[in-house]
């Protein structure tokens, strides 16, 4: 006689095997995902600094008519936060910056680059630039290369605006296709203060501080550069030579040749630059898929007219820049990039509280 045995709950049936595609369409609905979302965050983002700055033309437009301080604006935070208690952002502090921004962009800020933005980076371009030019230079370069509200606090501490695209170069004759693009790369001087070297470093030293610092000094460069290698060697008719920093940039396609100098910078140094740029050319570059190879010589100083002259005598793009170093005294004068931040996280802690 059989026992009565409980059935137990049955598993699901195995599914059959997936088709060799399903792959592929997983991926491209993950893609459509992620797309839709970031475009709602970007979205929600320009209605919010959308909403700000209306905010900030009423306001305007009030005082201007009227002629009343700034009292006003306390009792227009106060009231907002109690008609609306659960939304940040409407503190007095808060409200000047609104009232800052439509001064300062009168055009509807949806039509501006700034309005794709975090009003984060908004808050702290209005607190630390002074004029228009610099607004619309630090707006535009933060849109384009995506950068962070640490990044936008280091560039604007770092005066990018003053040397960005300053450096001796020929690429209007070389590349005149890309010479703009090249030549925002090839910014006067580099600042490596970074690196806390003092003022009698090495060639070699500066080199091992860069590697050591490879991120920051790629972020210095700018977007899209990747490191290829160091002392990279090259052997030319049984003889070795070595490229003090090789890197490739994802977008342009190119490689770049950067040689290091520690002193002033001769006209002969650009002519061994101009010549590690043509063997990369013809021993490294893919000439189907890669772009001429460019070069870049850093060193303290440089006779711009002599360094000029042995530019123009080059078929190679090439371009002679200085870089700059703090000593460790004046590097105690000066904000770390993390006190910066916390500055700005400050700030932007009390608005929204």
């Amino acid at each position: 006689m059989h026992e009565n045995v409980e059935a137990k709950p049955g598993l699901p049936a195995q599914q059959s095997a997936l088709p060799s595609w399903y792959g592929d369409l997983l991926g491209e609905v993950k893609e459509t995902v992620a797309g839709a979302r970031l475009r709602a965050q970007r979205a929600v983002n320009t209605e919010l600094v959308q909403m700000y700055w209306q905010i900030g033309k009423l306001i305007l437009a009030r005082q201007e008519q009227e002629g009343w301080g700034a009292k006003v604006v306390g009792r227009l935070a106060a009231d907002l936060k109690t008609a609306f208690p659960n939304q940040r952002g409407f503190s007095r502090r808060s409200l000047m910056y609104m009232h800052k921004m439509a001064r300062v962009w009168p055009e509807p800020i949806v039509q501006q680059p700034a309005a794709q933005l975090p009003w984060g980076h908004i808050m702290l371009m209005l607190d630390r630039l002074d004029t228009q030019a610099e607004l619309d230079f630090y707006v535009t370069e933060a849109v384009r290369n995506g950068w962070s509200r640490d990044l936008l606090s280091r560039f604007i501490h770092q005066d990018l605006h003053f040397t960005q695209g300053s450096a001796v170069s020929n690429f209007e004759v070389t590349t005149p296709e890309g010479s703009a693009v090249l030549k925002d790369l090839a910014r006067d001087p580099y600042r490596l203060d970074f690196l806390g070297l003092d003022k009698n470093h090495t060639e070699h030293e500066l080199e091992e501080a860069i590697v050591a610092n490879m991120v920051r000094f790629l972020t210095e460069l700018g977007v899209g550069f990747a490191f290829v290698g160091r002392q990279y060697p090259v052997l030319i008719g049984g003889e070795e030579y070595r490229i003090d920093l090789l890197f490739y940039h994802l977008k342009l396609h190119r490689y770049f040749v950067f040689e290091l100098k520690t002193k002033d910078v001769r006209p002969e140094h650009v002519g061994k630059l101009n010549f590690y740029v043509s063997v990369v050319d013809k021993m490294v570059r893919d000439e189907q898929r890669d772009d001429a190879t460019i070069g870049f010589l850093i060193g303290t100083r440089h006779n711009k007219a002599a360094v000029q002259l042995a530019l123009d005598s080059s078929n190679n793009p090439l371009a002679v820049t200085n870089y700059s170093t703090l000593s460790p005294a004046e590097r105690e004068l000066v904000p770390t990039e993390d006190d910066l931040s916390r500055v700005v996280q400050d700030a932007i802690d009390s608005v929204q509280s």
